[in-house]
């Protein structure tokens, strides 16, 4: 089965079911996503709050989705 994380999901919950996904978001200097707001913010939200533009995140999600398939 695979597994596709997207835009729309929470920081928090990703990070929670797929821990290795939070090495690749601090490498895009996602460093937010151990706060409280992570719970309830989207990889979207965060990373724009972040700076990041939408083929950044595109890219980040494309890397996020292939380490957590890899398994």
């Amino acid at each position: 089965m695979t597994i596709k994380i997207t835009k729309d999901m929470t920081l928090g919950d990703i990070v929670m079911k797929h821990p290795e996904a939070a090495e690749i978001m601090l490498k895009y200097g996602l460093h937010c996503i151990g706060c409280h707001v992570a719970n309830w913010e989207t990889v979207e939200q965060g990373a724009m709050a972040h700076g990041m533009n939408e083929k950044e995140i595109a890219e980040m999600i494309q890397k996020i989705n292939k380490a957590i398939n890899k398994k």
